[in-house]
């Protein structure tokens, strides 16, 4: 049974002595019948877990709606911004009218905009979803990287980071969602390459509840052997070696030099996407200090 609280309005929301304006009370929060809201054009959440659903309902029914839903003006009513779990919940439970805060928001760019950041920073979106709102926020609304992390609080290697997880094959990126896997064994996953690898490596996490020190622990040594047997064939000169010793000491990890006459290039390896921070961290400092 809905508690009777549902329907104090929008006192129900703040503690009792809370002091609230009538400015924001009548401009900013009002209270909208579930009928009058249209769906979001651009929703980004694309699981919506029964289990999930089923804890929301029990709390909305023994708390209320804490957190408003947000909405924007339409000619015929309301259009969602953000909430749509509460919205869906809400309607599961039999709830007619619901809490909502008012934005201002016009074109399409900035409607997704403000879409994309509210549910970024409040709906609990799965790593995928995630990942897939930052490349909209950059493709569709024009923004940056370093934008995009302004606007939610996160370091720019953060975006980089969950951005990489797109290149992952279907499989693996179901596995992200359903939480079969993590982020970090998923990462880790991307220093293979090889798609059908992935995936082989994937069943074998599951299979085997292997932790990320384990994945990374596995491709570490087989592409060590990779690199054993890349070395015994070819037979590199004694000052080839010894620049190789020199960077790998530096650096602090594998590093090959390939020599063709006077010219070549250096391979710098890594593991992890840890490890690759910190190595161009290193480089940075070196590069300030000169």
């Amino acid at each position: 049974m809905v508690k009777k609280h549902l329907g104090r309005g929008l006192k129900a929301l703040f503690p009792e002595d809370a002091q609230i304006s009538d400015e924001v009370q009548n401009k900013n929060f009002i209270e909208i019948d579930v009928e009058e809201l249209r769906p979001n054009p651009y929703q980004v959440r694309e699981d919506f877990s029964s289990q999930q659903m089923e804890d929301l309902k029990n709390s909305i029914k023994e708390k209320g709606i804490i957190q408003p839903l947000t909405v924007r003006r339409i000619d015929n009513g309301y259009e969602l911004i953000a909430g749509e779990r509460r919205l869906r919940a809400a309607k599961e439970i039999g709830i007619k009218r619901i809490p909502a805060y008012v934005i201002t928001a016009n074109d399409k760019e900035e409607i997704l905009e403000l879409m994309l950041v509210e549910n970024i920073q409040r709906e609990n979106l799965n790593p995928i979803e995630l990942a897939k709102s930052y490349k909209r926020l950059i493709e569709e609304c024009k923004l940056t990287q370093e934008e995009v992390a302004r606007k939610i609080s996160v370091d720019r290697t953060t975006i980089t980071n969950m951005l990489r997880l797109l290149n992952l094959p279907e499989e693996v990126k179901d596995s992200v969602k359903k939480g079969e896997i993590t982020v970090g064994h998923a990462r880790t996953l991307l220093t293979l390459q090889n798609p059908k690898k992935q995936i082989s490596y994937l069943e074998k996490i599951i299979k085997n509840q292997m932790s990320v020190r384990e994945l990374e622990s596995i491709i570490y040594k087989l592409k060590s052997k990779k690199e054993k047997k890349v070395s015994k064939s070819t037979d590199k000169k004694d000052w080839v070696k010894d620049f190789e010793n020199r960077i790998r000491e530096i650096l602090g990890t594998k590093v090959s030099i390939t020599e063709r006459k006077e010219k070549g290039y250096i391979k710098i390896e890594y593991y992890t996407l840890d490890e690759l921070e910190r190595i161009v961290g290193f480089l940075e400092s070196a590069e300030k200090s000169y």
